[in-house]
């Protein structure tokens, strides 16, 4: 108790990013999937997978702009539970980090999904949109729980690969922006593509839609810790650090390898 009060009152800036990080994140997802899925969208009588093509591409944007954003370059952009249970997993975080990232991910992702239908109300709510949940499709949910494992692996294995290597580790927000407007182009239809827990919640909680919530409770954490098991055994010189985008003028709060912070609790020579 004492390390995660220590933690709070040393770190809090970071935290305050992930919180708003992906609370704007669901700000843009649900004004997205209003304008796009709505009753009124420019696109109605479109197919479906145009639709979630465009989907896709907003929202693929709003996460390469949260990585490289002032926000994500501060925190690291985890803006997932699931993710910052990976890198807690390599030995990349505190604990005490690590949980109060996941409160201020859940808080974050809460509170922009409030924003949305204060400023939207019943054409956010309502169907079709149903304040964007993500709910599995027509194969069931134990297909879902297999879509959401995959999509997560293959993510966070990108992420894993190109963070850590020091010529391509600039692209990574990139490689994962391109990864989720794909998946929502394509995979979407299994899964309401979450691949992450307190992004499912954000949605979930205001609107009262809990329809196999453990699948994206469980299935995210799964997928990602099997890719970090994966890279641990086939890396040796292991991560360089947590942050999908590692900036200098930021200070970095975790194991980082890249420099020393007074802040860091210890740092990893490469």
């Amino acid at each position: 108790m004492k390390k995660a009060i220590a933690a709070l009152g040393a770190h809090w800036p970071e935290y305050l990013c992930e919180a708003l990080g992906l609370g704007l994140f669901m700000v843009s997802a649900g004004m997205f999937g209003t304008l796009l899925f709505g009753t009124a969208s420019p696109l109605a009588g479109s197919s479906p997978l145009v639709v979630r093509f465009w989907m896709g591409l907003a929202m693929g944007a709003t996460a390469i702009a949260l990585i490289y954003s002032p926000l994500g370059r501060r925190s690291g952009a985890h803006l997932n539970p699931a993710t910052t249970l990976t890198f807690f997993r390599l030995g990349k975080i505190e604990a005490a980090d690590a949980f109060w990232y996941a409160v201020a991910q859940c808080l974050g992702g809460v509170g922009g999904v409030l924003v949305v239908r204060g400023l939207l109300g019943a054409r956010f709510t309502m169907t079709p949109v149903q304040s964007v949940v993500t709910v599995p499709g027509a194969g069931g949910p134990w297909m879902a729980l297999l879509a959401e494992a995959a999509i997560s692996f293959i993510l966070m294995m990108v992420v894993l690969h190109v963070s850590n290597s020091r010529r391509f580790a600039a692209l990574t927000g990139l490689c994962a922006g391109t990864l989720v407007a794909l998946y929502i182009t394509f995979e979407a239809p299994l899964s309401g593509m979450s691949m992450n827990p307190a992004r499912t919640l954000a949605s979930a909680l205001p609107s009262g839609t809990w329809t196999a919530f453990w699948v994206y409770l469980t299935a995210p954490v799964l997928g990602m810790l099997a890719a970090a098991e994966v890279y641990a055994h086939t890396h040796a010189q292991g991560a360089i650090c947590a942050k999908l985008c590692h900036d200098d003028r930021h200070r970095c709060i975790f194991r980082c390898g890249y420099c020393r912070h007074e802040d860091a609790s210890s740092t990893l020579s490469v």
